[in-house]
């Protein structure tokens, strides 16, 4: 797969009816490998590696509800009391982060009220706090590590 601007980590491969599949080890099973699973896998392995989001806190594809349409969160983690603070909406590396991907998350998290978004398409990440009172939100130069927003 394709290099990605993000650490590089070990991850346990597969083969299944002639597709190559990724262990995923939050849901805990083989996973065809698309070029969005390959961003999303890194980037949970960010979380955990680089910013100590424990494993047992996050999860992949949670289901909503967005204007009566089902959708599913790529990766939602959340605090030691089981709410949501931080929300990860995941691109192909082939596909431009735009504006569309902004209002993707932005929709999802009328859900979810976390304070923290990131989109990335695993070669560029933007991640955003969110002020849910005022409905504003700064871009952050990095994302913040869990033992900072766990509260």
């Amino acid at each position: 797969m394709q290099a990605l601007n993000l650490p590089e980590y070990n991850f346990k491969f597969g083969l299944e009816n002639g597709k190559t599949t990724i262990w995923d080890t939050i849901r805990k099973k083989y996973i065809i490998l698309t070029p969005e699973e390959w961003v999303r896998q890194n980037f949970v392995e960010f979380l955990i590696q680089q910013h100590q989001f424990p494993r047992s806190l996050i999860q992949i594809e949670k289901g909503l509800r967005v204007h009566k349409t089902y959708k599913r969160a790529d990766v939602i983690c959340n605090n030691q009391n089981g709410y949501p603070v931080l929300l990860v909406e995941c691109k192909a590396p082939e596909v431009k982060i735009t504006q569309a991907a902004f209002d993707q998350v932005a929709r999802y998290n009328i859900t979810f009220k976390v304070p923290y978004l990131v989109v990335t398409n695993g070669i560029s990440h933007y991640c955003c706090k969110v002020d849910l009172e005022k409905k504003d939100y700064t871009f952050l130069e990095e994302l913040p590590s869990y033992n900072s927003i766990k509260a």
